[in-house]
């Protein structure tokens, strides 16, 4: 009797300890990427004015996804920061911390200056949220802060590219060539937008004015624009007794977008 009883302990104690373990690996692990592998320009933002991004990038770092797994690089102000942990700074001074070692990095401001100063690769856990992210400086006192990263744009190299468009608004009967043509300079996305009428010969985004570059086969316009974004525009068109400007909705299918041949 009691060794039926001494095994079932033994049973029991073995199953707790793998439901134990099987949480443990729940909670360290992390969540894969809600975007696809590739490299992406996003908004980085923390709690203290102390700790930011410098002012070359805009508020900005470079963020990359590979195997699901997601690394923010930002470029610090200047070289006072010399090392980041992803979590405390309690947990930074654990002997078993990995650190965060710092890379050169080269700026260069709007009036031509350059300045070399230190960046971070820092693992990201998820999007949209705030995670614990602590730094130290050149005086060796560990800080805490809350970091967030958001807002991915997905960087192309320059070249051509087609990509899937739809348009929505107005009265339904216009139309807009899909895919469309994307040219890609310096990390900026033009689109060439083929109407489906000759008539329309003013197109207004973000407050700016386009002309057709050609009317050969329905108005063409070159516009800036984003991937998985809706991008309001307006559209003059002469088609009616008298023009009429009529307001649309473009977006462009970041996962449709291909290397032109």
């Amino acid at each position: 009797m009691k060794t039926k009883i001494l095994s079932s302990i033994i049973l029991l104690i073995g199953v707790v300890c793998l439901l134990l373990a099987g949480c443990g690996q729940k909670q360290g692990a992390e969540p894969k990427a809600p975007i696809a592998d590739g490299v992406y320009s996003a908004d980085f933002k923390t709690d203290g004015s102390m700790f930011h991004v410098n002012e070359a990038h805009h508020g900005k770092g470079v963020l990359t996804v590979k195997d699901g797994a997601m690394t923010i690089h930002i470029t610090m102000p200047s070289k006072n920061t010399v090392n980041l942990f992803r979590g405390t700074a309690e947990e930074a001074q654990k002997d078993d911390a990995k650190l965060i070692e710092p890379t050169l990095d080269t700026v260069t401001y709007d009036d031509g200056m350059t300045e070399e100063v230190y960046g971070f690769d820092i693992p990201v856990p998820y999007l949209d949220k705030e995670f614990d992210c602590a730094l130290v400086g050149t005086k060796g006192k560990w800080y805490d802060h809350k970091v967030s990263v958001s807002n991915p744009v997905l960087k192309l190299a320059d070249g051509e590219y087609t990509c899937e468009v739809t348009l929505s608004g107005g009265s339904g009967k216009a139309s807009v060539g899909s895919p469309a043509k994307l040219v890609v300079k310096d990390g900026a996305i033009t689109a060439v937008i083929v109407w489906s009428s000759s008539h329309y010969e003013l197109m207004t985004v973000n407050g700016v004015e386009y002309r057709p570059v050609t009317l050969d086969g329905g108005s063409a316009f070159e516009i800036p624009v984003e991937l998985d974004k809706d991008l309001p525009v307006s559209a003059l068109t002469t088609a009616m007794s008298e023009p009429h400007t009529i307001e649309y909705t473009l977006r462009f299918d970041g996962a449709s977008l291909k290397k032109a041949d």
